[in-house]
């Protein structure tokens, strides 16, 4: 797949003034949301204003504060049916943008309301990861395409390599990161899409 970056950083422009636009919807002021988050308004001001990007946990944290999922706040795609592979939505989190070291997350089911499935891939560059503890409603099942995935459910980490999958209740406390020297490309699958 080959995406030139101005599309990237269109993309993760969005992000920002989505999570603004939803906050302002809910009637929520910077301080509010900063509280239910568990952040800082410094931070929350900066992720709105598209100055840095938050890591998986606190994107996750965001969503559940707006009574959204992650896939309702990067939005959907143009087609219901067939999504291209340049015209996925792109998610950026966490890293150094300079470096080219953030994690993506290629939305490859549209986010629609109803949908009980969401579908993700995820490219995690090594070192990088969900920065915390998720937890959420739901099950997940995930293949690891490329590279390795250190994965931990409820205190019990798992090492996975190409080829590997799993599954499990979305409600355990979980988290993941890539040791390896290399991104790892893992296609992630959760249902319903509350992430």
């Amino acid at each position: 797949m080959n995406i030139d970056s101005s599309q990237d950083e269109d993309r993760s422009i969005r992000l920002g003034r989505q999570i603004r636009h939803w906050r302002l919807v809910k009637g929520l002021t910077l301080r509010d949301m900063a509280k239910l988050v568990g952040c800082s308004e410094s931070l929350l001001s900066k992720i709105e204003n598209d100055r840095t990007t938050p890591s998986l946990s606190t994107l996750h944290k965001i969503a559940v504060a707006l009574g959204l999922s992650i896939s309702d706040i990067f939005g959907s795609g143009e087609s219901e049916t067939v999504t291209r592979a340049n015209k996925r939505n792109v998610l950026h989190v966490d890293g150094d943008e300079a470096d080219g070291d953030r994690m993506r997350l290629e939305q490859l089911v549209p986010a629609k309301k109803g949908r009980l499935l969401q579908a993700d891939m995820y490219i995690i560059p090594p070192g990088g990861g969900s920065n915390g503890e998720i937890q959420h409603s739901g099950e997940e099942f995930g293949f690891v395409m490329e590279g390795s995935l250190f994965l931990t459910i409820e205190n019990v980490s798992y090492l996975l390599e190409a080829g590997d999958s799993f599954v499990f209740r979305s409600e355990l406390t979980h988290s993941f990161a890539n040791n390896g020297s290399t991104a790892a490309r893992v296609l992630w699958i959760n249902t319903p899409p509350t992430f």
